[in-house]
């Protein structure tokens, strides 16, 4: 379990995950107890295991994330919750990131893309990491807000990007750490001083509401389901609920999907010929828009076969997000051991999709895997 309160965040943040669950794994068998940020966690490194606590006794495990992220994302975010609050939020979402939301969102997605792409023109050396967290977010906010003026968008940009810090770190309130920053921390200008981050997000959004209210503003995006929307009941989402979700959405889409573009870059680095054959699809793409004057289309992008391979078995072997967190609503018995209510759970994809007994030479960047 490793130290008081801390357990094995150290030993975890501070070495490759792959190292650290592998040799967990491999001493203590697939199932095994830890303590991560704070909270003692039951590991679980098999696919049945996983099916298990995500899909067959679901209703057993609630979702459930560090006090951390809690605080930060909001109560009222659809991952703190279940039943059918939980299924509400989560259809609102659904419906507007669905193909035929995302299908006309193509055009502007590819502006955005454009645009990202020219910032890096001259040879100047850039942080891929960091230009993908922009372009991520440019794309999250068009899916939330459609579009959004300047000022309201780099106020989100600057506050979100303090509140990102604390995430995952300890929940604690001392003087200088992250938490508390992230909690406490301010812009300063002629007029404005400590104006917490979280809080102040949540009165940018309140303004951007009120105001498409007020202007009966139409915008698609996952900001107007929200303000539409009602429960079986009748009722509609409060402004509280709207805040949490639109930075729960935000949370769960920026680092997630930057990262699995870093390393999409990274891997086709490593394998020059697998880089010539995704280029020579995309520049298919181009030469045949150019001809016939348009831009990318979603039947576009579904005729990508060797991208779509590179992206799966970059999600495969990257695996961005090497675990998720459940907690015990009752003790849960699962081949012979006891889970105990209240303690977290969290299924291991990384193990999971780097067990040789599922993918040979896991190790390898092969995305004929999925031919």
């Amino acid at each position: 379990m490793g130290w008081p309160y801390i357990g094995e965040t150290l030993q975890l943040y501070s070495q490759d995950p792959n190292i650290f669950f592998i040799n967990r794994q491999r001493r203590y068998g697939e199932i095994f107890k830890t303590k991560i940020l704070g909270c003692p966690c039951v590991m679980l490194a098999s696919p049945e295991a996983a099916r298990f606590v995500l899909v067959n006794q679901a209703n057993l495990f609630k979702p459930t994330y560090p006090k951390s992220k809690e605080t930060l994302i909001g109560q009222s975010a659809l991952f703190f919750h279940q039943g059918n609050y939980h299924i509400h939020i989560r259809k609102l979402v659904q419906t507007s990131l669905n193909p035929e939301a995302i299908r006309n969102q193509i055009p502007h997605i590819e502006e955005l893309a454009i645009s990202a792409l020219n910032s890096w023109a001259g040879g100047h050396v850039v942080n891929t990491y960091h230009e993908m967290k922009k372009y991520s977010f440019e794309v999250g906010i068009l899916a939330i807000f459609g579009h959004l003026n300047a000022h309201l968008k780099d106020q989100l940009k600057r506050n979100y990007s303090i509140v990102d810090k604390g995430y995952n770190c300890f929940p604690t309130n001392l003087p200088g750490s992250p938490y508390r920053k992230a909690i406490q921390w301010a812009e300063t200008d002629d007029h404005v001083l400590c104006v917490k981050a979280r809080k102040r997000l949540g009165k940018i959004l309140s303004e951007i509401i009120s105001e498409r209210k007020e202007k009966k503003l139409i915008e698609k995006g996952l900001l107007s389901c929200f303000l539409n929307a009602k429960d079986e009941k009748g009722l509609v989402l409060n402004e509280d609920q709207i805040a949490d979700n639109i930075i729960g959405v935000l949370f769960a889409a920026q680092d997630t999907t930057a990262s699995v573009l870093t390393w999409i870059l990274k891997y086709l680095h490593d394998n020059p010929k697998l880089l010539q054959s995704v280029k020579a699809e995309q520049k298919a793409v181009c030469q045949s828009n150019e001809q016939e004057n348009h831009g990318l289309t979603w039947t576009q992008t579904r005729k990508m076969p060797m991208t779509n391979k590179v992206v799966l078995e970059t999600l495969r072997l990257a695996s961005i997000i090497s675990f998720t967190f459940r907690e015990a609503v009752a003790d849960v018995e699962y081949k012979g051991y006891l889970i105990p209510k209240g303690w977290k759970v969290m299924p291991l994809f990384r193990n999971i999709h780097h067990n040789p007994e599922f993918f040979p030479d896991p190790q390898k960047f092969d995305p004929s895997r999925f031919e």
